[in-house]
């Protein structure tokens, strides 16, 4: 047997492997002796065929069979010799005539190979870690949606300027359909609103998404359009007036107050402020957050120069999977997933760089906040420490499961180290600031 590389660029090869009948020959005489006694042929007995007849009728598929089985283990020991680190799977070179009757059989096989590069960690980026407050305008029109959320709807006959209503925006086109309650002070101008205006319980009104917000962005949460598809969109949307109220707006009093926080833990309209304001911050670190981590994943990449076996790797995508893929299919595939491939190379080599190491109180500090969150989520969100504890017992007592875990555990300190080593610069925004540098506006 001879096996070869044959270099097509720096990520992409081919393994050649040649058989001779030497590597094959004795299994392919073996089997054709155990199939003697049950080969049937038609005017001999079952077990009295002629060896050359039992050659003739199942020869050629056992020796393709045994080949075949030659080849696999052949390859699969030369890529573990040689070390080689792929991405996919190796794929045939299929031709579309070959002759299994010359003496030496040559089978090809295309690889896609991991390139080598260096990742810099210490690389000057522009990321910047945001520090987002919530201002007063925020928190007042905080107070006044709690206000008109716990307050008394009065159902009206017709819409004025005063009313909530409720009913879905249309457009079969754009494939909006979304039910909504709106009040007719979202929209940018009075023009719009006006339309609005002594309309009943049934009526449709149609307005147009250009220039219907003070922000385009907001089209993403009454009308659920995508982020793409917000700038310049101008179609003409209906919304179908379902239900007409007027609110009386609840007063702030310790009842309120209670029911909103549990019994005392807010007492008067800047307690309230204050706890708006708290939660509210709480939960912009946790996007702002993730947006430096993506941040400092997007410059990583930017950074780290190197070539993937596309290629390769698009004729790949196409043989994988149930459901075979179009070349086009395989392309659009491809370049999905590009940005999360060079990502997952990054991590490998970063880590290899790196001294991360975790215990057993790192698991145990992980579990137990995750844990947590997963209980809050169901409504307990005071679970005693003792409840804890012994859930995270029961978890780490599952080999899968910390096996699993330790992976987690270590990805989240690598991120963390490459988030360090990005040194962002810091900068406090406002929500509306945030969101325009989310979307790089």
């Amino acid at each position: 047997m001879d096996i070869r590389r044959i270099a097509i660029n720096a990520v992409t090869e081919i393994i050649e492997i040649t058989v001779m009948p030497t590597d094959y020959k004795g299994q392919v005489a073996k089997r054709i002796n155990e199939k003697m006694p049950l080969a049937t042929v038609k005017g001999f007995r079952k077990g009295a065929v002629p060896k050359d007849l039992v050659e003739k009728q199942y020869g050629k598929a056992i020796k393709q069979e045994e080949v075949k089985k030659v080849v696999d283990l052949a390859l699969e020991r030369f890529i573990t010799a040689e070390r080689l680190a792929l991405l996919g799977t190796p794929l045939e070179i299929e031709k579309e005539i070959f002759n299994w009757e010359v003496e030496g059989l040559t089978f090809q096989y295309e690889i896609g190979l991991a390139p080598f590069f260096t990742l810099d960690l210490e690389a000057k980026t522009d990321v910047v870690k945001y520090i987002v407050t919530a201002d007063d305008k925020m928190i007042d029109g905080q107070v006044t949606r709690i206000q008109k959320q716990f307050g008394k709807a009065i159902p009206q006959d017709v819409v004025s300027e005063k009313t909530d209503v409720s009913g879905t925006f249309t457009n079969e086109e754009k494939g909006i359909n979304n039910p909504i309650t709106i009040s007719l002070d979202i929209f940018k101008d009075k023009v719009t609103a006006k339309k609005f205006i002594g309309k009943k319980s049934g009526d449709v009104v149609t307005v147009n998404t250009k220039g219907l917000f003070e922000d385009d962005h907001q089209l993403m949460d009454f009308l659920k359009v995508s982020h793409d598809d917000v700038h310049g969109l101008e179609v003409d949307v209906n919304f179908t007036i379902e239900n007409i109220n007027e609110t009386e707006p609840a007063e702030l009093n310790q009842e309120l107050f209670d029911k909103l926080f549990g019994e005392g833990n807010v007492s008067s309209l800047a307690d309230l402020k204050s706890k708006i304001k708290e939660d509210a911050e709480s939960q912009f670190a946790e996007q702002a957050q993730q947006k430096l981590t993506d941040d400092v994943v997007n410059a990583l990449i930017e950074n780290t120069k190197f070539d993937l076996p596309e290629a390769f790797l698009k004729k790949w995508l196409q043989t994988v999977g149930e459901k075979k893929l179009s070349p086009s299919e395989a392309e659009a595939e491809y370049y999905r997933s590009e940005k999360g491939l060079r990502f997952q190379m990054i991590e490998g080599r970063a880590l290899a760089q790196s001294d991360i190491k975790i215990n057993f109180e790192d698991l145990k500090s992980f579990t137990s906040r995750s844990i947590r969150q997963q209980m809050a989520q169901f409504g307990q969100t005071n679970p005693t420490d003792q409840e804890v504890e012994g859930i995270v017992a029961r978890v780490l007592s599952n080999q899968e499961e910390v096996k699993r875990l330790s992976e987690q555990v270590t990805k989240d300190k690598l991120m963390q180290m490459l988030v360090e080593k990005a040194n962002p610069t810091t900068k406090e925004v406002t929500y509306d600031e945030f969101i325009a540098a989310m979307y790089g506006e």
